[in-house]
């Protein structure tokens, strides 16, 4: 599924094209002027509070859910003629609009000339490009126990998840004997069947499911044979995050008959809410907006997506996208958004989720290893790596090179090398052999595949095979290389390590005048290699995370705005997986897959997210997201500070990295502060940023600037502090709450930026229970860097509360200068 090692990552991608008349379009996303149901309800919850019912509200709020439905309908019929057009959703909970199939550009420029139209966006296509865990992050002995034990862990917290489905016969997701699962009360959403998902499917751990694909049907991309109508997940990256985030404690991983250990998801207690809005193909973004309205409106707590633009989208502010004001809207809501930050590391400013009330991950390599050896005849051991058992016995096999047990009358030589095809095999030299295949760029380009070389070599008998690489690739990561195999295999996945292998067979092969091979004295054996080893080097923050800084335009514009926010687990994830899987042919047929990506580590956040709403059920989304970062680590297992991976190298990381650091799941859910912030801050934020006007925030939002407007985006009270433009000096007012109910006096301490002085004042505050303090940032240039120094505040408790605060800022202008 993606371009690395780091295969099957999911992470969905759109274009966004703010002026519909650029292209011919045939999905638009409407939004309309009058505020959606959730607006409506709120308002009518406070308004009128002492004489209503929530009875009473939530029947009128019914009322005029169905009269924004309906004045959807009578607003299209009044402008098209009915075969102009097809409506294909309508959002009323977190947006007023509705998505449309439309078939002329005259009908495009009649909705855009419509009075009532806020906003016209248009639809375009969503493309991929994508066990051990809980013990590595403390979460059994340091949070489990404080939750009522694992099966308890995240009970009464219900995470949706907008991705491909669920299998639902998986035992991660399996009611059986855990009769503690019953639907809640507070969540109204519905079990849609279907093929390969029965009404028992949603069984208590799986309290809802639901599909949307009107806008691929339209575009004609959805095949029901192959992705199937229903809530069933055909790709298996939707099982997987589910699993990873919420799934049943202590099941075993099984792969080629192979126990690999035990799985649990973060929160084995959660809920789980199935959103598919994504197919083998991908997806549309008028299908993910309905997904999201649906869950919010169904009363999720968590949201967790493996969404975003393949680029900067256009306009005046990529926080303006729908999608991210979409989830603007779920967090008003209440709904803590977890999101990927993306899979385009390591080059700066690749990072895909833009917004400071979405909580973006960053993906980390962990500390287990799966590594393999070859023993060679002349006593020389190669290591490369393969989830595969090992060559029979102790005595070594002998070895052929691909090209050397095939017919002569092979296309080409080239195909002979890739061992995708046993007819090009002269069985009786090729039987009992280890086998040579070359990695070539068939593999890359994805002509080619380690699951074919695996099928050929059990069908023509071979002993096993060793996939070399083509010198001219010179690439590290290959394709395929995590699959789990019945065949004894190894992936050399050096150009160093291939060169041995080649010069050791070289040597020890006996070929004619004609240089046809004759005689094979080469031998070797392969070690198993599915038995992982633990390092104490990690996390490291994986190569493919996409990195900050943020951006705030297609400009590339940088923004006052820390993205990544968190670090989580991302490479070599073990978990659930769809038997029928389409997506990724080297998985099929199984039933966990070990894959990587920021896909994977966002269900992580996720899991975490729902101990934390557990523990703290009133907690706002920035308080959560707060609690995660303060308490981070910057410091791996050996208590160095972080590095990352770069493309053929690693290097000191920085928060650009990994954000405020790697999730520290015990010390989360004990913060002892948290920097909140609500809807009212986030669109004085929208009007803090450059080159935003009001306009495009009230057509974005609903809502225009307040008469008293920030002055920066840096004045949003968040738990970092970002400067992407240091001129002179700033002060930035952050103000802390006390989510303890004791009293505690915190002193602060700062690292300095280099080029900056920081000052905090005051630097020894008392701050009540669940009481509030501010604290006044002065930020002053010293010296022009002209690139971003990075610092931190410290809060250090005396209550053993320790609350870090990263700080970047990029001197443009010193006062000395």
């Amino acid at each position: 599924m993606s371009a690395s090692i780091f295969t099957s990552i999911l992470f969905i991608s759109f274009l966004m094209i703010a002026d519909p008349l650029i292209a011919e379009a045939k999905v638009l996303i409407i939004l309309m002027d009058e505020e959606p149901v959730f607006s409506f309800k709120s308002k009518q919850a406070r308004s009128r509070k002492s004489n209503s019912t929530l009875q009473w509200i939530e029947e009128a709020s019914l009322a005029y859910k169905e009269r924004l439905r309906t004045s959807h309908d009578v607003f299209l019929e009044s402008l098209l003629q009915k075969d102009t057009y097809s409506k294909l959703y309508s959002y009323s909970h977190l947006l007023n609009g509705f998505a449309v199939n439309v078939q002329s550009k005259e009908v495009l420029r009649t909705l855009k000339s419509a009075a009532g139209v806020r906003a016209i966006h248009e639809d375009v296509k969503i493309e991929k490009l994508t066990t051990h865990t809980p013990r590595y992050l403390g979460i059994p002995t340091e949070v489990w126990p404080t939750l009522g034990g694992a099966d308890s862990s995240g009970e009464g917290v219900i995470i949706g998840f907008i991705d491909t489905g669920i299998n639902p016969l998986h035992p991660s997701f399996t009611g059986g004997s855990t009769a503690r699962f019953t639907n809640s009360s507070k969540f109204k959403g519905k079990c849609v069947a279907g093929e390969k998902f029965p009404s028992t499917a949603c069984n208590g751990k799986i309290v809802g499911a639901q599909y949307f694909a009107r806008a691929a049907i339209a575009a004609g991309d959805f095949n029901a044979t192959r992705d199937y109508a229903s809530p069933y997940d055909a790709d298996g990256h939707g099982s997987h995050t589910a699993s990873t985030a919420a799934g049943n404690h202590q099941i075993p991983v099984i792969a080629n008959d192979f126990n690999y250990g035990y799985a649990s998801g973060m929160a084995p207690g959660a809920r789980i809410a199935v959103y598919k809005a994504l197919y083998t193909f991908g997806g549309y973004m008028s299908d993910v907006v309905a997904a999201v309205d649906q869950a919010v409106e169904d009363g999720v707590d968590i949201l967790s997506l493996s969404i975003g633009p393949s680029s900067v989208p256009s306009g005046p502010a990529a926080f303006l996208n729908v999608l991210e004001m979409e989830l603007l809207f779920a967090t008003k809501a209440g709904v803590f958004v977890v999101q990927a930050a993306g899979n385009g590391g390591p080059s700066p400013s690749s990072i895909l989720s833009f917004s400071p009330w979405i909580t973006s991950v960053a993906a980390s390599i962990i500390d287990r290893k799966y590594n393999s050896s070859i023993i060679l005849g002349n006593g020389r051991s190669v290591s490369g790596t393969g989830l595969a058992p090992p060559t029979e016995g102790e005595m070594p096999y002998r070895i052929a090179a691909a090209a050397d047990v095939s017919h002569t009358n092979t296309t080409s030589v080239l195909e002979a090398e890739s061992c995708q095809h046993p007819e090009h095999f002269i069985l009786s030299s090729a039987r009992n052999k280890l086998i040579i295949c070359t990695y070539s760029f068939d593999f890359e380009y994805e002509a080619a595949s380690i699951a074919a070389v695996a099928n050929t070599i059990q069908k023509i008998g071979a002993a096993g095979f060793i996939i070399a690489m083509d010198p001219d690739i010179g690439s590290e990561q290959i394709k395929g290389a995590t699959m789990t195999m019945q065949v004894p295999a190894i992936i050399l996945n050096s150009v160093q390590s291939s060169r041995a292998l080649w010069d050791y067979y070289n040597s020890n092969t006996i070929r004619s005048a004609s240089g046809q091979a004759v005689g094979f004295a080469a031998r070797a054996r392969i070690l198993d290699g599915r038995q992982a080893f633990f390092t104490r080097q990690a996390p490291v923050v994986a190569s493919y995370s996409s990195r900050g800084p943020d951006v705030s335009n297609a400009l590339l514009q940088t923004a006052d705005v820390l993205k990544p926010n968190i670090m989580a687990p991302g490479s070599s994830i073990w978990a659930a997986w769809s038997p029928n899987s389409e997506g990724d042919p080297s998985i099929k047929g199984q039933n966990f897959a070990l894959v990587s990506g920021t896909s994977m580590a966002t269900p992580h956040i996720a899991g975490v997210a729902a101990l934390i709403k557990q523990k703290h059920p009133r907690w706002s989304p920035a308080a959560i997201t707060s609690a995660m970062m303060t308490t981070a680590s910057t410091f791996d297992h050996s208590g160095s500070p972080f590095l990352a991976q770069l493309t053929n190298q690693t290097a000191p990381a920085t928060p650009f990295d990994f954000g405020a650091g790697s999730i520290n799941p015990a010390q989360a859910i004990d913060p002892g502060l948290v920097f909140n912030s609500h809807f009212e801050q986030y669109v004085q934020f929208l009007c803090a940023v450059p080159g935003v006007d009001e306009g495009s925030v009230r057509r974005a939002a609903g809502t225009g600037c307040p008469t008293k407007r920030r002055a920066w985006c840096s004045d949003l009270n968040t738990a970092s502090v970002i400067i992407s433009n240091l001129v002179g000096s700033r002060k930035v007012i952050r103000r802390v709450t006390n989510v303890s109910s004791r009293n505690e006096v915190y002193r602060v301490t700062v690292r300095q930026p280099s080029g900056v002085n920081v000052t905090v004042s005051p630097q020894v505050v008392m701050i009540n229970g669940n009481a509030s303090k501010h604290l006044k940032i002065v930020l002053t240039a010293i010296q022009a860097t002209r690139t971003y120094t990075f610092g931190e505040m410290v809060l250090h408790g005396s209550r053993k509360h320790v609350v870090r605060v990263p700080i970047a800022v990029y001197v443009s202008t010193s006062l000395k200068s």
